[in-house]
């Protein structure tokens, strides 16, 4: 489908109304963020729609106005059922935010029409998506992108053929809104290594062994370390941080948790938000990534890296939450060792 008109290129005193849409986790919504600069470089207001696990991050991007939250049944990991009665209170609130035009950000398996047909219903005139199911009248703009990009350069580039550009002194990295609270009350002086524990899927966690043989082989060496988790994750914080490392395991929420990353030398983390979150504020990751999403799309963007583990296994690019492979060998291959070189070789280079 051609696009029709293109939704940018008007000056942002006297532009458009945009409502830019992810609907999934904390790591989507950043990710996003390129876009979305892009977009409030020439919109008068942007108006984000974001998940229950992606408003937080959402209210950090630069750029954003407003953030809108709905949780999306054909999205969330833990869906709600369909309910009239909310979809009708999200067209309501679409509405009122007066909307000249959405873009629909998701990423390749994910089928931005459900949305493109509620916001139709909610009067936005102009829609512009990336798609591979034919869309009928529901988008303006049928925007195609190649498997297996990064998804920030997916997300941008759809902003993109939609009319919005970054500015000129704008690389397109992940951002957050500044200051940061100071959390130096809770870690001391920055240079430490910070180890995050748990993320949303158990296929895509660093592994708890591997987190305790990481950080004891640091603290060993006279490395200080910061354990970093969600409420949830307290009990596993606790056994990684027993080596002497400071457990900070609930104790942050996102824009203190940026802080804490901001001023590490390394994150060691699985494929989680919290590395995009390090990504956003240009802090080396050491990345245990298990390969059930492609590396090439998924892996912390735009800092400097090291990817451990296994991309080989058959369970690649498989999406699975919980590991079909038994014994995890993706990432139960990579030893503390190999961790710790590649935290070493990042500390040197920074």
């Amino acid at each position: 489908m051609p696009q029709r008109r293109a939704a940018g290129g008007r000056d942002g005193a006297g532009g458009p109304t945009v409502l830019v849409a992810r609907l999934d986790s904390l790591g989507d919504v950043l990710l996003a963020g390129p876009a979305v600069r892009a977009v409030a470089r020439t919109a008068r207001r942007v108006v984000l729609l974001a998940g229950p696990r992606g408003a937080a991050a959402g209210r950090m991007l630069p750029g954003v106005d407003r953030v809108v939250e709905w949780c999306a049944p054909w999205i969330d990991a833990d869906p709600p059922p369909v309910d009239r009665a909310a979809v009708a209170a999200l067209c309501a609130r679409v509405r009122a935010e007066r909307p000249d035009a959405a873009l629909i950000l998701t990423s390749f398996h994910q089928s931005p029409l459900p949305l493109a047909l509620l916001l139709r219903l909610a009067g936005v005139p102009w829609i512009g998506a990336v798609s591979t199911d034919y869309p009928g009248s529901l988008l303006d703009l049928r925007h195609r992108v190649p498997d297996g990009i990064p998804e920030a350069e997916r997300m941008l580039s759809l902003a993109e053929a939609a009319g919005y550009r970054l500015g000129e002194g704008d690389a397109g990295r992940l951002a957050v809104r500044r200051p940061l609270p100071d959390t130096t009350g809770l870690t001391g002086p920055g240079g430490y290594v910070a180890v995050h524990v748990g993320a949303s899927a158990p296929a895509r966690r660093l592994p708890l062994r591997l987190a305790v043989d990481t950080t004891a082989a640091l603290t060993a060496a006279g490395v200080r370390v910061v354990v970093t988790a969600s409420a949830e994750d307290k009990a596993d914080a606790a056994a990684v941080a027993e080596a002497g490392a400071v457990d900070l395991a609930g104790r942050t929420d996102l824009p203190e948790l940026a802080d804490v990353l901001d001023r590490a030398a390394v994150l060691v983390a699985g494929n989680t938000g919290p590395a995009h979150l390090a990504a956003a504020v240009h802090t080396p990751v050491v990345s245990l990534f298990s390969p059930v999403v492609p590396a090439s799309a998924w892996a912390p963007y735009g800092t400097r890296l090291r990817l451990l583990g296994d991309q080989t296994q058959r369970c690649a690019h498989t999406r699975a939450r919980l590991c079909p492979v038994p014994g995890h060998p993706c990432l139960n291959s990579v030893t503390a060792d190999e961790v710790v070189r590649a935290v070493r070789d990042l500390m040197e280079d920074r």
